[in-house]
């Protein structure tokens, strides 16, 4: 497929905290030492199979853009259709919509999108669960979607 969602690296816990705000890391569920060693073997793994990323987007959660920065891929853009609506912060439906926009606006120049994001997220979109650190392949012209082995 032509967009790679990848589930954010480990997070220990469910959820986040009643305190969650968007804009303040310190209120969220985050990675742990665990979760950033995974993102960066994730990269490595990438860049060993010269899988590369013309396009990188994220959610706005932290978690989400800790394991895109930490890939070392390349400059990553947050995209809101990526976001959780798992505790109903952001709105299930007008996220999603959102998301599949943006998809349907990438460019058809053969190039690999990554979007990192949440399980809810991938779930939607794909019919496939994932866990901390794994991958869906998705192509949007056909619906088709494959949970990829990355294993490390």
């Amino acid at each position: 497929g032509s967009v790679l969602f990848l589930r954010h690296a480990l997070a220990p816990g469910n959820g986040d905290p009643a305190d969650f705000t968007l804009d303040d890391c310190a209120s969220q569920r985050n990675l742990d030492a665990v979760g950033r060693r995974q993102a960066a073997t994730l990269g490595e793994l990438f860049r060993q199979h010269a899988i590369a990323f013309p396009r990188i987007y994220s959610s706005q959660w932290c978690r989400c853009r800790e394991t895109a920065r930490l890939l070392e891929m390349g400059p990553v853009v947050d995209l809101p259709g990526l976001n959780s609506f798992y505790q109903g912060i952001v709105p299930r439906e007008a996220t999603l919509d959102a998301l599949r926009a943006a998809i349907s606006e990438l460019p058809d120049d053969g190039g690999l999108t990554l979007m990192v994001t949440h399980y809810v997220t991938i779930s939607a979109i794909t019919d496939i669960g994932v866990a901390s650190g794994e991958a869906v392949a998705f192509d949007p012209a056909t619906g088709r979607a494959v949970k990829l082995d990355l294993a490390q």
